[in-house]
This record gives C-alpha cells, structure tokens and sequence, in this order.
C-alpha cells in the first residue's frame, strides 16, 4: 500500500509538471467573430469566410500540438487603437494580425520584432513568398511579419441582373467598360434595365474604399503620387479625373449612395444593384451563396479586377494581412511555438485563399486545388499588376481616412473637386511632416 501511494503520488506531480509545461500564445486578431459556428471545427476544408477559417485553423493547430494553448483575442477591425494602449502599458499580445500599409509604422518606432530567426528555426525560408507578400512584410533588410495573403478591391458581378441588363456577352462574360465613358453608358443601361443602381458602394461612415479606388485609377494612369513618400501631390490632373468620375457616378444615380459596409455587403446579397465595389474577402462567401437556391446570387456570381479605365497601364491597389510580434519579452519556448505556428498557417496558405485573397505562398498557386476555385481564372492577373503604395510612406491608414473624407465631400458636392484634391493634399502632408 505504501508502495502505491507514494507511485500514485509521483504520478500526480508528473502530471502536474506536464501540465505546467503548457506553452501560451496570445494571439490576437481581426476578421470577425464566429465561434457559434466554427469554435469546434478542426476540419479546416469545412470552414468558410475570413473568419470561420482562421478560427479553423487556429483549432487545428491547437489539435495538432496538444503542448501549445493559442489565447485567442478578436478585435474590432482594424484593432490598431487597442494595439497601441497595450504597447504603452507593455502588456502586447505575442502575435497580431497586421496589414502590410500599416507594419512601417510600428516598425519605425521600434515596437516590432524581426521574425527572421524564428522562421530559421523552423526550417523556413522567405523564397516561399511571393514578391508582393514578401514586400510588404520587409523593412530595412529584415522580415517582420509572416506575409498570409494579397488583397484588393474587386467587381463582384451579378450575372443575374447583368443578363437582365443585356450586358452579358456571347461567351457568357459580364461585358464591363475599358473606358470611363463606357462606365456612364453601361450604368445607365443597367439602371434603365432594372431600375437599381449599376453599383453597390460603401460611401456611409467608411470612405476608405474611396481611397483604394483613387489609388487604382492613379496608378492606372502612371500618377507617381508619392514620388517624394513624405508628400503626396493630389493636385493634378489625373486625381481630378478619378474624382470627377466618382462625383457623375454618385450624381446619375448610378450607385447605391447611403450604405455602409455591413450595408453594402448584404445589399449585393439581396440584389440591391450589379456590382459590388469590394475585396477579395468576399469572394468566398458570395460564391456560397451563389451556389444555394432561392437568393439573388443563385447561379449568377462572377468576380474581375477593377477595370481599365484610363489609358496607361493595368493597375491594381493591392495591400495584405501578416501576423507581426509586438515588442516585448517572450520565453524560448513561445518562440518556438510561434514558429510552429507561422510554420503552420503558410503550410495551410491555400485554406485562407479560398477566402478570396491572393496566396502569399507561391507553390499555392501551382495547386490543382487552387487552380479549380472558381473565378480564380478571372482575378490571377492581380498577382502582377498589383501594386501597394512605395513602403517608405508612412501612417497609411490615417491618410486613407483623410483622403476618403475629402474625397466623399467632392462626391456630394459639399466642396468642389479642386477644392477636396487641395485641402487633401494639405491635410496629408501636414500629417507626414510632423511624423
């Protein structure tokens, strides 16, 4: 009897180091929450949409590595607020989702970790990047963050209410303008066809999609607007064609005018006009639903780039999700989770671009699985005509909101063009010059 309790006694302090021996990874991130419906699942090829794959994947991962516990912490998007309080108080998660626009401002100030040696532990090299995922991840020689994917804006189409429209070719295609004047004649062709708007926008409470819009067609017409990325120049012609268009557009009622994002995303849902004006986040949740009867998706949904609307190149504004770590101290053993886990999330690039957005692993794209997405045919281009902002320039997303609030009062003819374009102008270079 002796003998078993002390046995049974040394078992338990086994147990008890064992559990001990946990290793915690805060991580925390946007892209919604959906644990209602995918907080179980483990079989990644089950789930759908940003959120309920990243949820997947951090579930089977966990799975995978019983040792390694992932605290997960989901943030109202983008999340950069909160990041900001918990550096300043030094309690920073271990792992952040990041976009790429932004990395250059925290990696500035020093309040990154490279992630160089983390991946060299795990056996993984940066050649497994793709160029753009790779750029957007890479300052001053180092890598700070594990590149996850490329996005941008696309045209989400409702075959559907094209067809209606008479603007479906013979091959079955969506026929959409290569010219800004084919844009005004097609959109008053579909309005007069079905009495909706020819697009669905986000134009209420966000305005950043105005600005991802303005950088596509700037780059489309060869606008080196950051030459000098410490000042932008917005008083130019080509910017005052991109505002002009947007302005007829909202004029002629060629657009939804009063939706905001969760707004717009429902609304192409249930038919509220052609064509989505979105990202490729969205592709996944859309071809779901065209693939289920009864909406007004069913057997209708296709996706392209934006169009080419002014001669001088195929361009397209394009940035990405990473997963940085914040400054701060962490035990060998996090390291080395981390590492596994980063090792895993490219393992598994492919589950997250079935989201929509781009692969940042490069052998995704030679995958039979991949390649049979559907409209993946449509939108690859993007993976050479994207093209972010040069990555010197900094507070990205504060500009965004700057340039989407004057852009939005043109549209609504609260100010003229020229007048918007100017005062843009000001209000960004202020804001760089006292970086």
């Amino acid at each position: 009897m002796k003998r078993l309790l002390i046995g049974t006694a040394l078992a338990s302090i086994a147990c008890a180091g064992m559990a001990g021996a946990e290793t915690t990874i805060e991580l925390q991130r946007f892209f919604g929450a959906c644990d209602a419906d995918f907080g179980n699942v483990t079989d990644v090829s089950q789930a759908v949409g940003e959120c309920g794959i990243i949820t997947a994947l951090v579930n089977k991962f966990e799975a995978d590595n019983p040792d390694i516990d992932v605290n997960v912490t989901t943030v109202e998007w983008p999340g950069y607020d909160q990041l900001n309080a918990q550096l300043a108080s030094r309690a920073a998660p271990d792992v952040v989702s990041m976009h790429y626009s932004v990395i250059s401002d925290y990696q500035t100030r020093g309040l990154l970790d490279p992630i160089d040696d983390v991946l060299a532990a795990q056996g993984m090299s940066a050649d497994v990047f793709t160029d753009a995922s790779l750029a957007g991840v890479t300052k001053e020689g180092a890598t700070y963050g594990l590149p996850f994917d490329n996005w941008t804006m696309l045209f989400h189409v409702n075959m559907n209410m094209m067809q209606e429209a008479g603007l479906v070719g013979d091959d079955g295609a969506p026929i959409l303008p290569a010219s800004v004047e084919e844009l005004y004649e097609q959109g008053m062709q579909f309005k007069e066809a079905t009495g909706k708007p020819y697009l669905v926008q986000i134009l209420a409470n966000e305005t950043a999609a105005y600005t991802r819009i303005l950088y596509t067609f700037l780059q489309q017409q060869n606008a080196d607007f950051f030459a000098d990325p410490t000042a932008i120049k917005l008083t130019t012609p080509e910017a005052t064609n991109v505002v002009e268009m947007l302005k007829k557009i909202y004029d002629e009622g060629l657009t939804t005018t009063d939706m905001d994002y969760p707004a717009a995303v429902s609304g192409f849902s249930n038919g509220a006009g052609g064509i989505a004006v979105n990202g490729t986040w969205l592709i996944g949740d859309y071809t779901a639903q065209s693939e289920a009867e009864g909406n007004a998706l069913s057997g209708g949904y296709t996706v392209y780039p934006l169009p080419q609307l002014f001669e001088g190149r195929d361009s397209t504004y394009a940035d990405g999700h990473g997963w940085v770590l914040p400054k701060k101290d962490r035990s060998e053993e996090q390291l080395e989770a981390i590492g596994k886990l980063f090792k895993f999330l490219a393992e598994n690039d492919f589950h997250w671009a079935r989201t929509g957005h781009l692969p940042a692993v490069k052998a995704v794209f030679e995958m039979e699985e991949f390649q049979s997405l559907p409209h993946r045919d449509n939108i690859a281009e993007i993976a050479q005509t994207g093209q972010s902002l040069p990555p010197e320039v900094l507070r990205q997303f504060a500009i965004q909101d700057i340039l989407g609030e004057e852009i939005a009062a043109a549209v609504h003819g609260d100010k003229s063009v020229e007048d918007a374009l100017a005062t843009a102008e000001k209000r960004v270079n202020d804001l760089l010059a006292n970086i």
